[in-house]
Formats: structure tokens, sequence, C-alpha cells
């Protein structure tokens, strides 16, 4: 059995973004039993739930609810519930999975904790988060500061975007990083409507869609 800890996600089931979804989709589709999930949750709450997901272990991490650097703190904490539940229960061997490039700047002294247990340390980049125009200056050099952080200290970097595993390697080769690119999944199912069927008109009736 392999424990996996999945640290930033806002939480499951998913009401928010994409890795809300993705985490969602990849517990709730499981297929291998030799796979042991535990995913941390963001809340404001005070009494952080503990509970089951379609197998998955979830803990809610309780933050303040204090702006952007609230999820900088959450991924902390986090990592931290990580690290208590590996020596609580002697895990060893396992992965511990960081969404997204938040906790560069302290990220070094954690893979090497996680590393006295055998755990590895994997991240998903994301995006160019400090290009984003909605980042004030200060925030924006933090974001490029952190992802090299990340960069250098992951045994292993899951690129959800072809061209965000080139920028890895063209910006951060001295580092080596190992990469791979797992493009995000979709729903292929076909649909049971047709063109002719009511709520397919109605759609296009309030969407003033035409055919």
């Amino acid at each position: 059995m392999k424990d996996i800890f999945i640290v930033g996600s806002k939480g499951i089931p998913a009401n928010y973004g994409g890795f809300e979804t993705f985490v969602d989709n990849l517990v709730s589709r499981q297929v291998s039993d030799q796979l042991k999930y535990h995913v941390a949750c963001m809340t404001f709450d005070k009494n952080a739930k503990h509970y089951d997901y379609h197998g998955a272990e979830c803990q809610e991490i309780t933050v303040p609810n204090i702006g952007g650097a609230k999820a900088i703190l959450y991924d902390l904490r986090a990592l931290d519930w990580a690290l208590a539940q590996i020596k609580q229960h002697q895990l060893r061997d396992g992965i511990v999975y960081i969404l997204a490039c938040r906790v560069g700047p302290f990220v070094k002294k954690y893979v090497k904790r996680f590393h006295q247990y055998g755990f590895q340390v994997w991240v998903n980049p994301d995006g160019h988060e400090w290009k984003r125009a909605k980042w004030s200056l200060p925030v924006r050099k933090y974001w490029k500061v952190s992802e090299k952080g990340m960069v250098k200290h992951a045994d292993y970097l899951v690129c959800d975007s072809k061209s965000i595993e080139a920028y890895i390697h063209e910006d951060y080769g001295q580092f080596k990083p190992q990469t791979t690119f797992i493009a995000y999944g979709a729903d292929i199912t076909a649909t049971p409507l047709t063109a002719k069927d009511a709520k397919v008109r109605d759609w296009y009736a309030k969407h003033q869609v035409k055919e």
C-alpha cells in the first residue's frame, strides 16, 4: 500500500476550481486498491472536520481568512499535518504531492523531513502565477522566488501543460528537474440528448443560440 498525501486543494467534493476537480476525480475514479489518498482541505471553521470521501481520508486544515497569505499558511499547516500522520502511523515510502508553488522558501526543510520517512515530494507547478496581473509586484516577485525553490527541491514535477514543462527545463535547467507531462482529463461520455429534446431546445432559446 502506497500512501499519498495531497496538499494544495481547497477541498473535496470539488466546489472551486481546477485543482479541486482534479483531486475529486483522482479519488472518486480510483482503480488500484494499492493506493491510499490523504487529502488536506482548507477551512475557516475552528471545528475542522475529518471525513471519508470515496475511500480517501480528508482532513480540514483551519486557517484565518487573511487574504492571499491564507493559502501559504494552509499549505504549511497541511504539510505539518502530513508529517504528523506519517510519524503517528509509522508510514513509509509514500508521496507528498503539493499543488502549486506557494511555499518555496520553506519547502527545503519539509523535503528533508519527508525523506527521513522515505517519502518523495512531488509538485504540480501550475501556471505562470508570477506573471498574473491580479497580483501586486511584491507578490509576483514572491511567486517567482517560491517557484524556484519548489522546482529546486522537489523530487518530481508533474506538469499539466507541455509549455509549462518546457519552461521548467529552460528556466531551471541548472537543477536538473525530473518532470513528466500529464494532461488534464476530460469526461468524454456521449450525451443521450438529441437536438430535438426539449432540454436542448429550451437551452438554445434561453441563450439565444441558433444552429
